[in-house]
């Protein structure tokens, strides 16, 4: 799985339990070949007809790296896969899968709530890791909108409620760059105009919330509940949501809001950022709070992951850096996250141990920072 000719001191610090600080519960349910495909696609729509999304680099990582796990020969074609996917049942494909992963502990965000999706403690006892909790902020404004009456309900429901919500987690985060985009203005909304736009918002509360004043409002307060309870910040960046202009995900857009949390304290953690990496890694190098993963781009990438590990290390520093699968729907992601994290982690730290500039000792120590110890520290595990 990994490079050949590492040193051994490098190898080790690679294959090391990893600390997973943001991923997503996986189904357990059984998946016919259409939701498979829809949950290993990107843009969540189906292939063009006679295509499938198993023709990508995520589709063809799922042939060569889970099907071994699964008791099947590399490169199987997808229908072998699938036979054997069902044949096992969804329960022993989770187990598998995530115990392959080789993950000491998940970091969950519980915003995409569904009974399908396994729960923390579900992803912890499958992979027999440790699980705790990341709270999303816009999941927790939706409970409160729809048990709201009035504004000032509202207002009060929701500091109460990411309060209590957070006694329980190690870390909060927010999908405001998919709701609005990250290029948002970074003070704090005044309480009237919040009052407004709760009265809106109020009016047709199932709504997915877009408001802008809204958006900030929990934002802010969300910022105050990290500060008094000493967690980190999540953002959800770059590739995501196909409803939000792309562009608008960069997080170079939010530095405005990064600059007005630095006396704050509260550290900032980027998720994902590709294809805006080196912005966000340069972030991170300019920074003290921010911190940086570029999650499910390795696995989406596949083969070619190892030259973004290689421009994030030549940008962040290297205790700014976290691994992270972004795991979602299919345990495969999981797997597949950890494999190429490994992977091109170590293609990245292979050159710059045989040309002098590292020791070996400066790469392991390195691949366990990035690998978990930066994660064990922010999120105080």
């Amino acid at each position: 799985m990994l490079p050949v000719d590492l040193p051994d001191t490098v190898r080790e610090a690679l294959l090391a339990p990893l600390v997973d600080h943001h991923c997503n519960g996986v189904r357990r349910d059984e998946l016919s070949r259409s939701q498979f495909e829809l949950l290993i696609g990107d843009g969540g729509g189906p292939a063009p007809p006679g295509t499938t999304h198993f023709d990508t680099p995520f589709g063809a990582a799922v042939r060569r790296w889970c099907a071994p796990v699964l008791g099947l020969a590399p490169h199987v074609t997808p229908s072998v896969y699938l036979s054997r996917r069902a044949e096992l049942g969804a329960g022993e494909v989770n187990r598998r899968l995530l115990r392959a992963a080789g993950v000491a502990a998940f970091l969950v965000d519980t915003g995409p709530e569904s009974g399908e999706l396994l729960s923390a403690a579900e992803m912890g006892r499958h992979a027999d890791a440790a699980a705790d909790e990341i709270v999303r902020i816009e999941q927790i404004e939706h409970d409160v909108a729809e048990m709201a009456r009035i504004a000032v309900d509202y207002l009060d429901s929701l500091a109460e409620e990411l309060v209590a919500r957070a006694a329980r987690a190690v870390g909060m985060n927010t999908v405001i760059a998919h709701r609005c985009g990250l290029d948002f203005d970074p003070s704090r909304p005044s309480r009237g105009s919040v009052i407004a736009a709760a009265n809106r918002r109020l009016s047709d509360p199932k709504e997915r919330l877009t408001d802008p004043v809204l958006l900030r409002h929990l934002l802010w307060t969300a910022v105050d509940v990290a500060r008094e309870r000493g967690l980190p910040l999540q953002f959800h960046t770059g590739a995501g949501d196909a409803d939000v202009e792309p562009h608008r995900a960069d997080p170079a857009r939010m530095t405005g809001f990064i600059k007005a949390l630095q006396p704050i304290g509260v550290p900032v953690v980027l998720l994902h950022c590709y294809p805006f990496h080196r912005q966000a890694a340069h972030l991170a190098a300019l920074f003290p709070h921010v911190y940086v993963d570029v999650g499910q781009a390795l696995a989406r990438t596949a083969a070619g992951a190892w030259r973004i590990m290689d421009e994030v290390l030549e940008l962040a520093p290297f205790h700014k850096q976290l691994f992270s699968s972004d795991c979602s729907g299919v345990a495969e992601s999981c797997h597949l996250g950890a494999v190429y994290f490994r992977r091109s982690l170590g293609v990245a730290l292979k050159p710059r141990v045989d040309a002098g500039e590292w020791t070996a000792a400066d790469a392991a120590r390195v691949a366990h920072m990035v690998g978990s110890g930066n994660a064990r520290r922010i999120y105080r595990l």
